[in-house]
Order: C-alpha cells, then sequence, then structure tokens
C-alpha cells in the first residue's frame, strides 16, 4: 500500500502527532483516536471471465486494493463461515443473505476509509464472494490495522458493527501472520454510522451510537457511503473486466478519489472550522444557560453522567426507562387487594369488583379507540370491509350493555348524567360515551360506590406512563419505515405495500397518543380541572413528532423563502429583458412553494418533549434531566469538534514538512 495516497490529518505518530502523546489525559485522548469506517458495495460485481494467468494483477497490494495471492489462500481455508447476521431492516442487509453469486467471480467490494477526511485506506479493499462474511471484513480490517500505531485508540463505524464486534478481537488473533492483530479491548471501540443506525433496534440505539460516545465529536460515520458513488461510474466497465484490469481501474479511481481530498481538504477543514467555531458559541451558551437555570440538580446530574462513562455505573443515562407502576402492576395490586378482602370475609356489593369495573371500562375505552381508528382505515373499503366493521360494532354493543349492567350497580348516578346527554340512536358504538367516574362532576361521583374515583386515577396515572414509551416506540417504527421505503422502495407494487404498512403503524401512532390525551384529560378532571395538578405534560399534536421533524420544518421553510428569492430575482432578469410581461407573475404565491426534505444533523436538534421524558412521572424535573443529558453532550461535542480541527490544521504542516523533507535531494 505504499502506492497510496495517506490522510494528512489522521494521527500517525512520528509523522504528525507531538512527542508524548501516548501520555495524553483521558480528557484530551479524542485527538489521537483514529476514526475508520467499514462498508461493502455490492454493485461491483465481477463475472465469471478471463482468470489470474490470462489477467495477472501486475501492481498487486501496491496501493489500495489486497494483495491478491494471500487475500486468496485464506480464503480458501474458510469455508463454514456464514454471512453476518443483524438487527438492521436497511435494504443492503434484508437481501444480504441471498446474493446472486452465481456465474459471478466476485459479488461485491468490502472497503475502509478514515471517517472523518474519507480517504480511502492503503490495503483496505477486498472483493467479497459471497455477501458481507466475517472472514472477509475481518482480513480488511486486519490489513488496514496492521501498519498503523497499536497505541492509536481505534473506533470503526460499520453499519453492522453490532454483529461484526462480537469476538472481533478472537477471530483478529486467528488470521494468517501477514495481518495476524493483538488489540487491547480497551483501545477500541464501535459505532453505527447516524443515518443507519435507525435501521437498528432501540438497544444498539443505546450501545452504539456516535452521539452517545464520547471523543466522535460529530462524527457520522456515513463518509464511506462518498466514496461509492466516484466507484459507481466504473461498476459497469469491471463487471467483465479480468481480475487484473479489474483491479487496476480500481486502484486508479480510487487514487483519483484520494487525490481529490488531498488537494481540497485544506478548504474543507478550514470551512469545517469555522462552522465548528460557531456551533461552539451557540452550543456552550445554551448548555450554560440551562445549567444556571437548574443550579440545584446539575451536580447529581453531572455526577450521574460521570460514572457511568467512567464504568461506576452500568445504568445508561440516555436511556429512557420506565420506572413506577405500569398498568399491569395496578391490576395486579388491585387484584391482590380484593383477594385479601375476600379473605377477611368483606361483603361486596357484586361478583364483580370494583377495581374489575373500573379496569373493564377502561378496555371497552380503549376497544372504542381500535374501532374508531379501524373505521377509518376501512373508510373507503369494499363490501367485504364494510361487514367486518359491523360485526366490529356489534361486538362492541354487546360490550356496551354488559358495561351498563354493572354501571347500575357501582354508578347509578351515571344513567343520568347520560339522559342529560340525550344521545341519538344512531351514535355509532365507538363513540358512545361511557361515563366513567372521571367525566361526571364532583357531585355526581358522590353518589358512586367508594373509591371509584381512586381506582380510575390510579389507572389513568399508569396509562400514562405507559402510553409514551408505546408512542415513541411508535415514532421511531415511523422513522425506519420512511426511511426505507424513500431510499429502497421502487416501482407502484412495492410503493403501494410500503404505504399500506407506514399507514398501519400510523394508526397505532394515533392510538397511543389518543390513550395518553384521554388519560390525560381524565386525570386533570378527578383533580379538579387544575391541569398542573395533573403529574403528566400534555400532548399536543405538534409533540407527537419524531426527532427531527420541528427542526425540518424551520429549514424547509428556510429553503422555501431562499427558493422564493431567487426565483424572484429570475423573473426580474426576464422582465428586464424584455422575455416576460410585466403580469406574468400576478398571483403567484411565491411564499407556498414546496421544496424537497431536507435533513438536519443530531447536533442541531430540538426534539419534542416526549423523547426527553422516560415515563416516569412526567414532571418539570424528570423532563429537565432527560433534556440536560443530550444538552450536554452536543456542548462536550461541539468543544471537541473545534479542538479537533485546529490539531487537524496543525497536523497537515506537519505533514508537508516532512514530504519536503522525504523528497529533498
Amino acid at each position: 500500500g505504499s502506492l497510496a495516497i495517506d490522510c494528512p490529518a489522521c494521527p500517525r505518530p512520528g509523522v504528525n502527532l507531538p512527542e508524548g502523546w501516548e501520555k495524553a489525559a483521558p480528557e484530551q485522548r479524542f485527538l489521537y483516536t483514529l476514526f475508520l469506517a467499514l462498508d461493502a458495495c455490492f454493485r461491483l460485481k465481477r463475472r465469471l471471465v478471463s482468470s489470474e494467468l490470462r489477467d495477472p494483477d501486475l501492481g498487486s497490494g501496491w496501493a489500495y486494493m489486497l494483495e491478491t495471492t494471500a487475500f486468496r489462500e485464506f480464503l480458501r481455508t474458510v469455508t463454514d463461515q456464514k454471512e453476518m447476521e443483524t438487527c438492521s431492516g436497511l435494504a443492503a442487509l434484508d437481501y444480504a443473505n441471498t446474493k446472486f453469486s452465481r456465474g459471478y467471480s466476485t459479488t461485491g467490494v468490502g472497503m475502509g476509509v478514515c471517517a472523518r477526511h474519507e480517504f480511502v485506506q492503503p490495503n483496505g479493499v477486498g472483493d467479497l464472494q459471497k455477501g458481507e462474511r466475517f472472514a472477509n471484513m475481518d482480513y480488511i480490517a486486519a490489513s488496514i490495522l496492521k501498519p498503523k500505531h497499536e497505541g492509536l485508540y481505534k473506533l470503526f463505524s460499520y453499519d453492522i458493527v453490532c454483529a461484526w464486534s462480537k469476538h472481533l478481537l478472537e477471530r483478529l488473533r486467528k488470521l494468517p501472520p501477514n495481518v495476524r492483530l493483538e488489540i487491547a479491548a480497551k483501545l477500541i471501540r464501535f459505532a453505527i454510522p447516524k443515518m443507519h443506525i435507525h435501521a437498528h433496534t432501540l438497544l444498539c440505539q443505546l450501545l452504539f451510537s456516535l452521539n452517545y460516545l464520547i471523543g466522535c465529536a460529530e462524527t457520522d460515520g456515513e463518509g464511506i457511503e462518498r466514496p461509492w458513488s466516484s466507484l459507481g461510474a466504473v461498476a459497469a466497465s469491471t463487471r467483465d473486466a479480468g481480475p487484473g484490469a479489474r483491479h487496476g481501474l480500481l486502484d486508479f479511481q480510487l487514487g483519483y478519489w484520494n487525490w481529490q481530498k488531498l488537494i481540497n481538504i485544506v478548504e474543507l477543514l478550514r470551512r469545517r472550522l469555522d462552522r465548528a467555531t460557531v456551533e461552539l458559541k451557540e452550543q456552550t451558551e445554551g448548555f450554560n444557560v440551562f445549567c444556571e437555570q437548574q443550579t440545584l440538580r446539575v451536580p447529581a446530574w453531572k455526577e450521574m453522567v460521570h460514572n457511568y462513562e467512567a464504568g461506576v455505573s452500568e445504568k445508561s443515562p440516555y436511556d429512557l426507562t420506565i420506572t413506577g407502576l405500569t398498568e399491569a402492576d395496578v391490576r395486579l395490586q388491585f387484584a391482590e387487594d380484593d383477594a385479601a378482602e375476600a379473605a377477611r370475609g368483606v361483603p361486596v356489593l357484586h361478583d364483580v369488583s370494583p377495581s374489575a369495573f373500573i379496569a373493564a371500562g377502561l378496555d371497552l375505552e380503549g376497544e372504542q379507540r381500535r374501532v374508531r381508528v379501524h373505521a377509518e382505515l376501512k373508510k373507503a373499503g369494499t363490501t367485504a370491509m364494510r361487514i367486518s366493521m359491523k360485526r366490529l360494532r356489534i361486538k362492541l354493543n354487546r360490550s356496551i350493555i354488559r358495561f351498563r349492567k354493572l354501571q347500575k350497580t357501582y354508578m347509578p348516578s351515571a344513567f343520568q348524567a347520560l339522559a342529560k346527554l340525550n344521545i341519538p340512536e344512531t351514535t355509532l358504538a365507538e363513540d358512545v360515551p361511557l361515563l366513567l367516574p372521571s367525566a361526571l362532576s364532583e357531585a355526581e361521583r358522590s353518589c358512586c360506590a367508594p373509591g371509584l374515583s381512586d381506582m380510575e386515577g390510579l389507572l389513568r396515572d399508569a396509562q400514562c406512563r405507559t402510553a409514551l414509551p408505546a408512542l415513541r416506540a411508535k415514532l421511531h417504527v415511523k422513522s425506519r419505515l420512511l426511511t426505507y421505503k424513500k431510499y429502497q422502495t421502487r416501482h407502484q407494487g412495492p410503493n403501494t405495500r410500503a404505504r399500506t404498512i407506514v399507514t398501519r403503524n400510523e394508526s397505532k401512532v394515533r392510538l397511543s397518543s389518543e390513550k395518553y390525551q384521554c388519560a390525560w384529560e381524565a386525570i386533570r378532571r378527578l383533580r379538579g380541572g387544575d391541569a398542573a395538578k395533573v403529574g403528566w405534560r400534555l400532548l399536543r399534536r405538534d409533540d407527537i413528532r419524531c426527532m427531527q421533524d420541528e427542526q425540518d420544518l424551520k429549514r424547509k421553510a428556510k429553503q422555501r423563502k431562499a427558493q422564493s428569492a431567487r426565483r424572484r430575482k429570475k423573473v426580474d432578469e426576464l422582465r428586464a429583458q424584455g422575455l416576460l410581461p410585466a403580469e406574468e407573475d400576478e398571483g403567484m404565491d411565491w411564499e407556498d412553494e414546496e421544496v424537497g426534505d431536507a435533513t438536519v444533523p443530531e447536533n442541531q436538534r430540538q426534539v419534542s418533549w416526549i423523547w426527553a421524558t422516560a415515563g416516569t412521572s412526567g414532571t418539570d424535573e424528570d423532563l429537565e434531566e432527560g433534556r440536560w443529558v443530550p444538552f450536554r453532550t452536543l456542548a462536550l461535542d461541539a468543544y471537541m469538534t473545534s479542538q479537533r480541527f485546529v490539531w487537524n490544521g496543525q497536523r497537515l504542516m506537519h505533514v508537508r514538512d516532512g514530504g519536503a523533507r522525504r523528497w529533498s535531494f
């Protein structure tokens, strides 16, 4: 790989690092971390044509491609290894285990780049024979790391790192001697790129998110996707090429990519430094103001985060776990109380206990919500769908009749309130008011069986506690589905199926949000109509959004304004040239022009409060804690980013001076 162009900004001991860098303080180690990204591309196939004898590789291992002979000999020893299994649902992995390999000598290419500056690594590109197998990707990673200094901290970004990182160090020890490695576990970390991580489970997002790993300094890990666009131009010409010609062409193309990166890196780093300086000022000021407002709570929050980062505590401060009684816990507690009262011989009004009556009412309310949402989905349905809805409503009406019989025993005043409503007979079953204690006035509740209001209050509180995580999960699924549909779904049939799945998930989002809103309103009524006594935040329609939606709207508005200004300028130019009548643009609403989607980096997002409270009690204290932890991470990342770019500029000068001395005569 000596003919490859190295990244001048990545840490290289003896070239661009100061003496004594190994003894840097822990808070400065991020400056000496080597960020690497791995990925595979299945468009760079090669058919079973020609051979090594007819078309040998004349520069095998000289630049970016692996040394062919040693790599091939190693692969011959691997016969029983399957492809990697992962939790990700992205299309590249949907079909990874069924890649077409018949008739192909090579089904793709695996590659490694520096994740910060996107330089392809020397001897960092290798052929894949059947999907992304551990053997191929392990060999490529080891070939990249072999010439690197063993004392450098390393971070690997890979879209399926959750599977690849397991037992990686053991596999590296079993590689051939030319690439065999012994790496200390404390010197290597793993992450998933920021776009790909949305297709992983929530556990993966906690363990491998670049937003939560200290020292990543706003690295997105997606830089490896960009060289693939350059290689895509030669995919067709290399498909029928011989092995030697193909490797040579890929080496030339990758060399051109690195050369373009090299001549533009000064401008790139300067631009990034300017942007990081502005971001640092904004994040630091915002974080300091927030800390001043929460002076008494900040020390405890700092201790919590520091204990987690130091390994003292295993509880992640980024994990929005549920604490407190869930609906199932409350119902179990009620059942135990009923059993204890029965054992004491306490007389009962009915075979169904008061707590079971309230629980049945909430279940019936949930069934009404489901039927209501189901009816909207089937609004323009077929005759069979209308028959299905009729059956659901008949079943629901029967359940309401049974509930009314119990209501006569425990809530006789509810029938007076029901008579006042004067409900028409044509009212659909899902719209019939059930009139639980929270729907009655104080005077009407006094005529109900004692304790019903307290029981409903406990169950409603538990509903709020469980509805929030359910809502977050459905919104997370929504984000994954929309990402998949946008980038991977093509043609009418797949788009229709994808749209159906998205719509079905949207109905689940609505069910969870309506459950929370209904429970919140019931608690407010039970506590005298005072929203301050509810203990949970009011969930508005604007709050029901994925993490980036608020800033996306702002970015789109800004883009619409810029686009309208450009179009207005163009119209003025055409009018000045006499090519457009003066009245041509009358009635045009420039501000209503739609523009394409704009994505917002994680470090600039403002999230809805539902992503900042864990469902503990819903109080402002829980909410502020949930906001402070990511707020601190953003401010710290902004600082590290600015520091890194300053050091990158110094490294460029050291590399320049070292290169001048090397080639001087």
